[in-house]
């Protein structure tokens, strides 16, 4: 027994090792690491500093933030109680980012070995599996502000699992208590207490009795949730602003498409809650089931056998949101457009690498422990290139931290204009609005999930005619808008015109009057506008330095005589 534990404790402290390894680049490297920029440079670590700066991380429900969109509403940017915002109050961007990415993985690992060991794998031989796929689970490319919103799940559900059992003690409600503190709600948690209050009812119909204490701690993570997101339910439940995301359409797929992306889900995942199971797991699990099958041992396997199926039926329903069908639901009921419950799908982490353990215990058990071995280590080996430096630096060829919000440059042009930031507004063209929000200037375009519609439509004047060049684009805008961007027909959906770019824009039309009636006196281009006088701007300087990702075109806003008299 002591020979065994001592084994353990070896191998959780490589685990462990590897995490450190992993996450190592970004405490070494700081601003030169290379990171992602879909839904993380590109909008939630500007947003945390933007509100930091505001002075509004606990402003009223109704406060707004100036330095975007003219006002955009306080409850757009989350709970002053979430655990990722206290990071970036209290630390750099890029050293709080680090110290997320190292929590989140941390507790990830020891979520998914507490769940296999108590519960799933629970032999002395089976520690290679359960610390092996932990670690495996913990080195999954999560988007990174969703904190622990699904790598949390084996946590939480070790907790419940523990209470249902009657065998809990403080730790697993401390647990629960502390989770949605770093976790969300509308991303990845709701739909987890979904389901863990479909297990109490399973429980309810089997034994006929009511486990009040199970039942209570469903409750209470509830009520947690619901103090910590507080924000969330006033803006859903009391505000006035109606959100742009009431005019989603989302539902454009007949069945085979449907069934196309079902398919594509379950064997390749999605961006939010990315898996990397095609190459071993998958295999793995169908090796499993048939020899199940072969064997006539499936019967005793319900639960993998039910995971497994589960697995592609949250995938075919995450496909069938977008189905056709729900179409009248849609138009009628603007909570089925504002809420995304497609997101059942962020169940589909925990699954899979629970499917992953029980399939692979199965394989121990019928004597294939070579095969097992090869399979947690090379799904180890696959995760590699998928971390940040390793995917963003040779693969995908993105700007560092430093590169991408290039503060040196921005300083240089907020020094050249001479002006007050919030005497003025900004838009960008061919460069995110976040880099120019993180440096402190006041934008009116942004990517933000929650906006009022009014402002969407006020903006879209600004753009009509480039959206008229081009349906991509009008579509994009119209019917999601949570980009609420400079649309160039020519540049299309590319917003990262690096500085050696010969890209040029021809033949822009915009509506300078309007934009100069929202306050707008400045754009950011990435690329030359060859037309500018048209659009009635001037070319005032442009602006590059080696720590930029940029080459800046600085256009001020020139408006006929008669509307400049009037501004005067």
């Amino acid at each position: 027994m002591d020979f065994n534990h001592a084994l353990e404790k070896r191998g959780l402290f490589i685990a462990y090792l590897c995490i450190f390894a992993f996450v190592a680049p970004l405490f070494l490297l700081g601003e030169h690491a290379h990171i992602r920029v879909h839904d993380n440079l590109d909008s939630n670590l500007a947003w945390y500093k933007v509100l930091v700066n505001s002075g509004e991380m606990f402003g009223p429900v109704n406060a707004v933030i100036p330095q975007v969109i003219n006002g955009l509403p306080r409850y757009a940017f989350g709970s002053e109680w979430s655990g990722i915002v206290w990071l970036h109050a209290l630390f750099p961007t890029m050293t709080a980012y680090t110290l997320s990415q190292t929590i989140t993985r941390v507790f990830a690992f020891l979520g998914m070995y507490l769940l296999l060991k108590e519960f799933f794998i629970k032999s002395d031989d089976g520690r290679m599996i359960r610390i092996g796929v932990s670690l495996a689970f913990a080195l999954t490319p999560f988007w990174p502000s969703g904190m622990l919103c699904t790598l949390g799940h084996p946590l939480a559900l070790w907790a419940f699992l523990k209470i249902r059992s009657g065998k809990d003690t403080w730790k697993e409600w401390l647990t629960l208590g502390l989770l949605p503190f770093y976790s969300g709600l509308v991303l990845g948690f709701f739909f987890f207490l979904v389901a863990v209050s479909f297990l109490w009812l399973y429980d309810l119909f089997k034994t006929r009795q009511i486990n009040w204490r199970f039942l209570g701690s469903i409750a209470f993570m509830g009520s947690v949730f619901l103090f910590v997101e507080y924000r969330l339910v006033y803006s859903t439940i009391f505000s006035e602003d109606i959100s742009h995301r009431v005019e989603f359409i989302s539902s454009r797929h007949d069945f085979f498409r449907s069934l196309r992306l079902s398919l594509k889900n379950f064997l390749l995942g999605h961006t939010h809650v990315m898996t990397v199971h095609t190459i071993v797991i998958i295999p793995i699990l169908f090796i499993a089931l048939i020899l199940m099958i072969y064997r006539k041992e499936w019967r005793k396997e319900k639960l993998f056998i039910f995971l497994l199926v589960l697995n592609y039926l949250l995938s075919l329903w995450y496909a069938l949101w977008f189905n056709n069908l729900w179409i009248p639901l849609k138009q009628r009921y603007d909570i089925f457009n504002t809420f995304n419950f497609a997101r059942f799908h962020f169940l589909r982490p925990l699954i899979i690498y629970l499917s992953f353990a029980i399939g692979c215990s199965y394989l121990w058990k019928i004597g294939l422990r070579r095969l097992v071995k090869i399979a947690v280590v090379a799904q180890i080996i696959v995760l590699v290139p998928f971390n940040e430096e390793i995917h963003y630096r040779f693969i995908h060829h993105t700007p560092t931290f430093e590169e991408f919000y290039a503060e040196k440059l921005f300083s240089d042009i907020d020094q050249y204009i001479g002006k007050p930031k919030s005497s003025y507004r900004v838009a960008s063209i061919g460069l995110h609005p976040a880099v120019a929000q993180y440096n402190g200037f006041y934008t009116l375009d942004t990517y933000n999930n929650f906006y009022p519609l009014t402002y969407k439509y006020q903006f879209r004047k600004i753009i009509r005619y480039e959206l008229e060049k081009n349906k991509t684009l009008q579509r994009y805008f119209d019917e999601w808008g949570s980009r609420c961007y400079i649309f160039v027909d020519e540049l299309g959906k590319k917003f990262d015109y690096k500085k050696s770019s010969k890209k040029r824009i021809t033949n822009l039309h915009l509506d300078t009057t309007v934009f100069y009636e929202m306050g707008g006196r400045y754009l950011f281009s990435s690329v030359p506008i060859d037309n500018a006088a048209e659009n009635h701007l001037a070319l005032v300087k442009s602006f590059e330095d080696d720590l930029s990702y940029w080459k800046i075109y600085l256009y001020a806003v020139t408006l006929p005589e008669e509307t400049a008299k009037e501004d005067i």
